[in-house]
């Protein structure tokens, strides 16, 4: 077994020595395996290609060293495989299956591939599929908790090779020969043993150690815990836990008493950590997380989590951050001792705690990138010194670490149903934080996830105006991705959720959005129509801004249906509410859709007018494009009333405004001291 790629089981080194990173045993087993993906399929026996990849399943309990065997057998035939190692972990540490969709997406992601949000689990499985073909990749997919989640992930291509890593057979996926996991044999699960106590111990007293090992019936996990016990006692003999372990309920399984003299040895205050790690979103903690579980410091938790490494109970997990992951198959033994130790009330207050830790971290992440208002600089000094980031690049790699942690945080707070309230604050910080550091556009699957969340929360609460927000914020992500159809349900339902909850600007905004979703649709009526009701509500708010945009969608509209008398009355209704708002750049843009109509009615003097002042305009907003587009409508409208010499001064001038736009771009992006 190595230090850094063991497994996912518990069984995972703390030194960084040559041989203590040496996989130990499964000779046999690697050997069968390795062979297996070499051996002809039942297709190429019957004369057929194989029509997928082959699949090679490792079977095993939990703690037996199956993602070891997993993770060597990976390393050592990955050079075969030159578009590289994808992997995935099928299951929670608490036994949850993780959905397919979840998956699929993020072994795109692993591909440098983006998956349209809110894409559902078939489609997302077909880019996928589409993806990898014809490539040669290795899938290593962990925990798989049935045959449906390999079978959904598989590649339709007979170049690349899938490890899958389960509990028992994956009935239904064809032509898979399992490699079935017991114990270490007996030499190596010494060896095991003797890495955490140092040879001597095993030296003077082999019968002892080969007892432990009995004892432990050569379960990798159970042997790695044992080890730490011994390598935090150096007076104690190994015949000495030998002799406690047998004086153990012999009915448990050999994980189960390991694990239950470390715990009993361990101080009261660690002890109640660790069984509070069962708590852990994702199996992964970092000091935070267990410093407000538990209730102590953070330097206190940092140096307790690493004590748990060395007990085999933690490993770190590899990141830049501190952070530490819960071994999968110590889960279900956490979650037993805190039910059967810690009060119903006091594992809901220690949740409680971490979400409320998790919700102020999040908000530092966020204000940190916010430094130049005087109100969040304020904000961020009256934040504790402990959850404060030192800058922005900080603040996004830990956000970027803690990324599954997070999402796992909210799924599990929304689960639960009695945080409601920590559960909306957790989301709405989340959101916030990931448009702050990554941007809508990357952030949009995550979000997507998030929202729906939210709209689980609101309808289980009743609450109509959160209900509305999350439609519609769905309903956004929806239409940009494409699923037209489908934003326009969301955004009929924002509507009524919006009128429950007597929100004006939910509903003049989901009016609004219902318009465009039908622009989109090609139905200009029902647009138009839906634009003019949500002008009504603007005007009788007095509402001026938005009512000159709205007079504007509602042109397009009637542009788009050949209703060019309509559509000229909206844009001159649109030019006055601009130029009152005083906005320049918008006032322009009106300008040169107005123009534009005018060309489409037949009108091309009132056309060549209008141009001409949204050209004056458009220098006054600034906005070299708009001018040097217009100055190209002008050109075509002095070429159609021939005038070609005019015509061709005006595409001179917008050459020259182009070129020299894109020469400013250039030596902007040049000169550093450009922002």
């Amino acid at each position: 077994m190595t230090d850094q790629a063991v497994d996912t089981d518990g069984v995972r080194l703390a030194d960084d020595t040559l041989d203590k990173r040496r996989f130990l045993g499964r000779v046999r087993e690697l050997k069968e395996l390795r062979a297996d993906i070499e051996r002809a399929g039942l297709d190429t026996l019957s004369g057929r290609k194989a029509p997928r990849a082959r699949v090679l399943l490792i079977a095993g309990r939990p703690g037996s060293g199956r993602s070891a065997l997993a993770d060597e057998l990976v390393a050592r035939v990955a050079d075969r495989y030159p578009d590289g190692v994808l992997r995935a972990r099928l299951g929670e540490p608490d036994g949850t299956r993780v959905p397919v969709a979840r998956l699929a997406r993020d072994l795109l992601t692993e591909l440098d591939l983006d998956a349209p949000p809110g894409a559902d689990e078939d489609d997302l499985t077909e880019e996928l599929r589409t993806a990898l073909a014809g490539r040669r990749a290795l899938l290593l997919l962990d925990d798989a908790a049935d045959a449906e989640q390999v079978d959904a992930l598989l590649p339709d291509t007979p170049e690349c090779l899938v490890v899958a890593v389960a509990e028992g057979p994956l009935t239904g996926i064809a032509d898979v020969r399992p490699c079935t996991l017991g114990g270490l044999d007996t030499t190596s699960a010494v060896e095991l043993l003797s890495r955490h106590t140092g040879s001597v111990r095993v030296t003077v007293d082999p019968r002892a150690a080969e007892h432990l090992v009995e004892i432990c019936q050569a379960q990798p996990a159970a042997l790695t815990l044992a080890g730490g016990w011994l390598a935090t006692r150096p007076q104690a003999a190994v015949a000495d836990l030998a002799k406690q372990l047998h004086a153990e309920d012999a009915g448990a399984g050999p994980l189960a008493r390991v694990f239950r003299l470390v715990h009993t040895s361990l101080p009261a205050p660690a002890a109640r950590m660790l069984r509070l790690l069962s708590l852990a979103p994702a199996g992964l903690v970092d000091p935070h997380t267990a410093s407000a579980l538990a209730g102590c410091s953070v330097t206190v938790a940092r140096t307790t989590l690493d004590d748990f490494v060395t007990l085999g109970l933690l490993r770190a997990a590899g990141s830049p951050l501190p952070q530490y992951e819960v071994p999968g198959c110590l889960h279900p033994l956490l979650r037993a001792c805190a039910e059967a130790h810690e009060r119903p009330a006091e594992l809901q207050l220690a949740r409680a705690r971490m979400l409320e830790r998790t919700v102020r971290l999040l908000q530092s992440c966020r204000t940190i990138t916010e430094t130049d208002s005087p109100q969040a600089r304020e904000r961020l000094l009256g934040t504790p010194r402990a959850l404060r980031f030192p800058g922005p690049r900080a603040a996004a790699d830990w956000l970027r670490a803690r990324r599954p942690a997070l999402l796992a945080a909210a799924r599990l707070a929304v689960a639960d149903g009695e945080l409601d309230t920590l559960a909306r604050r957790l989301m709405s910080q989340l959101v916030r934080a990931m448009v702050a550091h990554f941007g809508t556009q990357a952030a949009a699957p995550d979000l997507y996830g998030i929202h729906r969340l939210v709209l689980d929360v609101a309808e289980r609460r009743h609450l109509p105006r959160e209900k509305a927000a999350a439609l519609l914020n769905l309903a956004d992500l929806d239409a940009r991705t494409g699923r037209t159809a489908e934003a326009l349900v969301r955004y009929r339902a924002a509507l009524d959720a919006g009128r429950e909850a007597e929100d004006p600007y939910a509903t003049a905004r989901a009016m609004e959005s219902v318009g465009g979703a039908h622009l989109e649709l090609g139905d200009y009526d029902r647009a138009a129509d839906w634009f003019g009701r949500a002008l009504a509500q603007r005007l009788a708010r007095d509402e001026g801004a938005d009512a000159a945009r709205l007079y504007g969608r509602t042109a397009t509209a009637h542009t788009y249906a050949g209703r060019y008398g309509e559509a000229l009355r909206n844009w001159r209704a649109a030019i006055a509410g601009h130029r009152r708002a005083g906005d320049v750049p918008a006032h322009a843009r009106a300008l040169s859709e107005l123009a534009r109509v005018q060309e489409y009615a037949g009108r091309p003097e009132e056309s060549l007018s209008t141009c001409q002042e949204a050209v004056e305009w458009a220098r006054r907003a600034e906005d070299v494009r708009l001018q040097a587009a217009l100055h190209l409508r002008l050109a075509d409208t002095l070429d159609r009333l021939g005038d070609p010499a005019a015509a061709g001064l005006h595409r001179a001038t917008a050459e020259r405004m182009l070129r020299e736009d894109a020469l400013d771009s250039c030596e902007s992006i040049g000169d550093p001291t450009k922002d």
